[in-house]
């Protein structure tokens, strides 16, 4: 196994119509969450990867889980429960582009997952753990000390960690989610943060200050997400700005951040320079975001070595 990753997922209900979400009578089905969306990610590049989960019992879940498998990911450690839903959520797109999100999310299946239920042989002979602040946000009581001890494990498997902080207001106030981010840094070997994020861990946006509050922290490598702007990155003592990749069209841009995640993951594990790392994962993001859909523009590696100019293109 090459990668781990633990979180929720969702069906995402998208407006076939634009509006005010009460006004829309029409919905596509389609699958989320943001762990769930790295690890597809992971999969498509062709790395061995497992997702650790709990669905509910229902027609949802399973189809949630036949998606998954069809990913070729490893659900081996996926359980249906009963009696807890599986989570939704709906998007609202308005006529300027703009919108919210509406989570159906409370009695979690995800309550159901134990630190008790996470061993050593889960993560026997993986290379990676990511985590996000997504999966600790959904039940913040329970699931900081779970992930906590995913680490743990992870760190005394010899694997290195990856975490995207991914603060989500709408289920933590700012200082949970510092709080509960920062007990998983000294377990950190790779993290990827947007600034807004940082500023909330770090109390600054300023790079050089993120880099090294980070390095206090023992994290090696650090990226900087900053959307348009590309991304910065540091390793070694090398600090790097990467330019942007342009898009050809900005569609959607959830689950740019999860492919850039899947980018650098890639890029780290086949031991590339950073620079060459912060390239790959720019482009990844920006191939994201043409799509529409959580994870529909994830793309393929070979897609990615097209877009890169590494490879010709297959006609389909």
């Amino acid at each position: 196994m090459d990668v781990v990753t633990i979180g929720d997922a969702m069906v995402s209900l998208n407006p076939l119509s634009k509006g005010p979400m009460r006004y829309v009578t029409t919905f596509e089905r389609k699958v989320g969450g943001a762990e769930l969306n790295a690890a597809i990610g992971c999969s498509r590049l062709g790395l061995k990867t497992k997702w650790i989960s709990r669905l509910g019992n229902d027609e949802f879940g399973r189809y949630i889980l036949n998606f998954v498998r069809g990913e070729g990911i490893d659900t081996s450690d996926v359980r249906l429960v009963d009696q807890y839903p599986t989570s939704v959520y709906f998007k609202e797109v308005l006529e300027d582009g703009s919108g919210r999100t509406f989570y159906y999310r409370s009695n979690s299946p995800t309550t159901t997952l134990k630190t008790e239920d996470l061993s050593a042989s889960i993560f026997s002979g993986a290379k990676l753990l990511h985590v996000t602040g997504v999966f600790p946000a959904v039940d913040k009581e329970k699931n900081v000390e779970l992930i906590k001890q995913a680490v743990v494990l992870a760190k005394q498997q010899g694997m290195l960690v990856s975490l995207d902080p991914n603060i989500r207001l709408k289920l933590w106030s700012k200082e949970e989610a510092k709080a509960g981010l920062t007990e998983l840094m000294p377990y950190t070997d790779i993290l990827l943060t947007g600034v807004e994020e940082a500023e909330i861990l770090f109390g600054t946006a300023d790079p050089d200050e993120i880099i090294a509050e980070s390095i206090e922290h023992g994290i090696s490598w650090i990226a900087i997400k900053q959307g348009e702007s590309g991304s910065i990155g540091y390793h070694h003592s090398e600090k790097l700005v990467s330019p942007a990749v342009k898009a050809r069209k900005v569609v959607d841009t959830v689950g740019a951040g999860d492919g850039f995640d899947a980018g650098f993951i890639y890029g780290v594990l086949n031991g590339w320079t950073l620079e060459k790392t912060l390239h790959f994962a720019n482009t990844m993001g920006s191939m994201v975001v043409s799509v529409s859909g959580d994870n529909e523009g994830l793309p393929y590696l070979d897609d990615v070595l097209v877009q890169l100019g590494e490879k010709e293109s297959i006609e389909r």
